[in-house]
């Protein structure tokens, strides 16, 4: 069963990363799933970065960038597989 654990507030689509804020935990190997309006793929979450700086997880109100698998829009919600 899919949870939701944040939205994309941000995309830097010259180099596919998105800014997530997030309302619950997320870590590095999780499988996401990215919902939208024209939006639906699945990854694997390789790296976080919070200010420059590769992280291992993230937890409530935490904002991080991840780098996309697919084109994805501002307001896409992200749920954990």
């Amino acid at each position: 069963m899919e949870k939701e654990i944040g939205k994309i507030t941000h995309i830097f689509d010259k180099i596919d990363v998105a800014i997530l804020e997030l309302t619950d935990t997320l870590k590095v190997g999780d499988n996401i799933h990215v919902v939208g309006s024209t939006t639906d793929f699945e990854q694997i979450i390789d790296s976080m970065q919070v200010e420059h700086k590769n992280i291992d997880n993230a937890g409530k109100g935490d904002i991080v960038g991840i780098k996309l698998a697919a084109k994805a829009k501002v307001g896409d919600k992200i749920y954990l597989r």
